[in-house]
């Protein structure tokens, strides 16, 4: 069942319907909001802007909330020590937020986690809607447009521009209403308990704590370009002294050395500065300032034993897919029946196919299917990657199908 009709002559929302708030910086304006927040009502609408591609932290730089019988706060987390008294005020509150996974992590680092929630983006998604931004989804079913030219501002600026708090607070003005609309058309398409599992998941996601990441510098874009393992130790040498300078100046990455700089000095290996400052990215005051840490870090990559060298990593999982029909052709076959029932099942009932099951467990299903291809056994190693009930009843069975070739 398609999403409902889109709303004609959407009206533009320049302006808080309470006008736009002064942030919250002291504990004793923190207080009041508590207690606003706690008696309230309903639903609390919740955002978090931080300075991505600007710091070198994904901290919240400032958070935005509304509640019926409170109204909206900004509130500025810098000189405050957390939150966790408004978190108390409202952990009994269903939270609605637009993409969760985005803001979870900077909200639980204040000490905020919710216990319930309504993630607006993700409901947009089950319910089949093909442009699920907070601006696009408001407009299409709420009437309002909204402004979203200070998504990718610096958040860590202060004072904060008043036409940037106003965009902050409109973020959180309509939110609840999107989410009562969207939560009747999720009713209406029957997905309601779909988008719940969903949310308990988001919920149980947030509590835990960060992954940490092995090997970072591998993910440093055009790695792929590097043969050799002393090349890859000049990259991983050049990215820890970037990375080191990135977080003591509190500065993005990309901004202390652009991740091309990095690739092609460890592409050339230069030995002096002159040398150095002709590769592409080394040309910025800033950069040509540090050039004695980036040739320090390219010595050291020099200088290393064999035995010190980077090892690459154990695969876990797979291979790359389109490998598979040299590697094991039975299991290439798999793969594609497998896809196919996924796409065939994502359109019958009008969402994403990433939605339906994440692609990375059809693909680890169908390279080591379960020694004995059941529906229970599929669905067990299903719900092993993490699949959620409502996605293991939906694809279960026509899966152990394409597993064996009898669909």
């Amino acid at each position: 069942m398609a999403p409902s009709a889109t709303r004609a002559d959407p009206v533009p929302l320049t302006a808080p319907r309470e006008g736009t708030p002064a942030p919250v910086e002291t504990a004793a304006e923190l207080a009041d909001v508590v207690a606003d927040f706690a008696s309230g009502t309903g639903a609390v609408a919740i955002d978090a802007e931080r300075a991505s591609g600007y710091r070198y932290s994904q901290r919240a730089y400032l958070v935005q909330l509304r509640r019926a019988g409170a109204g909206t706060v900004l509130i500025d987390p810098l000189p405050l020590a957390d939150l966790r008294t408004l978190d108390e005020a409202i952990a009994d509150a269903e939270w609605v937020l637009h993409a969760a996974s985005q803001d979870l992590p900077c909200l639980a680092e204040l000490g905020l986690r919710p216990r319930r929630l309504f993630d607006t983006e993700l409901a947009a998604r089950l319910a089949g809607f093909e442009r699920v931004g907070l601006a696009a989804l408001t407009e299409q079913l709420l009437g309002f447009t909204l402004e979203k030219h200070h998504s990718a501002a610096d958040w860590s600026t202060r004072p904060l521009p008043e036409s940037w708090l106003t965009y902050a607070a409109l973020d959180v003005e309509l939110l609840t209403d999107l989410r009562d609309a969207l939560a009747v058309e999720l009713e209406r398409q029957g997905k309601q308990a779909w988008a719940a599992e969903e949310f308990a998941a988001l919920v149980a996601w947030g509590a835990q704590p960060p992954r940490q990441r092995v090997d970072p510098w591998r993910r440093t874009s055009g790695i792929h370009r590097v043969r050799g393992a002393r090349a890859q130790a000049r990259v991983r040498a050049m990215w820890r002294a970037r990375d080191a300078i990135a977080a003591r100046r509190d500065s993005a990455p990309g901004r202390v050395l652009p991740d091309a700089a990095i690739i092609a000095a460890a592409e050339l290996d230069p030995r002096d500065e002159r040398t150095l400052l002709t590769l592409p990215g080394f040309g910025g005051r800033s950069v040509r300032r540090l050039a004695r840490t980036w040739l320090d870090a390219l010595a050291e990559a020099r200088s290393l034993p064999d035995e010190e060298l980077p090892v690459a990593p154990a695969v876990e999982g797979p291979p790359p897919p389109h490998r598979w029909a040299e590697r094991d052709p039975a299991a290439a076959a798999r793969l594609a029946r497998c896809r196919e029932v996924v796409t065939r099942t994502a359109a019958a009932h009008v969402l994403p196919p990433e939605n339906l099951i994440a692609p990375d467990s059809v693909r680890r299903l169908a390279w080591t299917p379960p020694e004995e291809i059941t529906v229970d056994a599929v669905s067990a190693t299903l719900r092993g990657f993490g699949a959620r009930a409502w996605q293991v009843g939906l694809i279960a069975e026509e899966l152990t199908a394409a597993l064996t070739g009898t669909e």
